[in-house]
């Protein structure tokens, strides 16, 4: 059955907390997709990544570029998995595709927006009462993530 996370961002932004995320399920060898609301905020998190720290280097492409699917970690506005993805990360509030291809689904919602709180809440309501087992993240006001309940 799928694993499924909710990360409840609290004292960063998305652009700094989803990096060190994908760098950790690149370097544990996953193939990972990540789904954002739009494709102006796909191209945002594209040129975001190839230059959010001048030591690391995160392999990646968007299903606009060429050859999606040989990519490490693709950046899609579309349910689609055209990387045969192991992993998924929902973000900006992203609605979520079907979730069983996957064996990792993190959601990634703003703590201080309202429409993404909500979301998330739905998608937790949902997914919770379908049976999955579900885990709860929050930020430490350090910034580090600590497991809710």
């Amino acid at each position: 059955m799928t694993e499924i996370l909710f990360y409840h961002l609290t004292e960063s932004r998305l652009d700094d907390a989803l990096p060190p995320l994908v760098e950790r399920s690149v370097a544990r060898g996953w193939r990972v997709v990540v789904q954002t609301a739009d494709e102006a905020r796909r191209d945002a998190l594209d040129e975001h990544l190839w230059t959010y720290r001048e030591d690391s280097f995160l392999p990646h492409g968007t299903d606009a570029g060429p050859a999606p699917e040989t990519q490490p970690v693709l950046l899609t506005a579309l349910p689609d998995n055209a990387n045969a993805a192991t992993v998924r990360f929902l973000v900006d509030g992203a609605p979520p595709p079907p979730l069983d291809a996957y064996e990792r689904v993190v959601f990634m919602f703003d703590g201080h927006n309202q429409p993404q709180l909500d979301a998330a809440r739905t998608a937790w309501k949902r997914l919770k009462s379908e049976g999955h087992s579900l885990t709860y993240w929050q930020q430490t006001a350090e910034g580090r993530w600590e497991k809710k309940g």
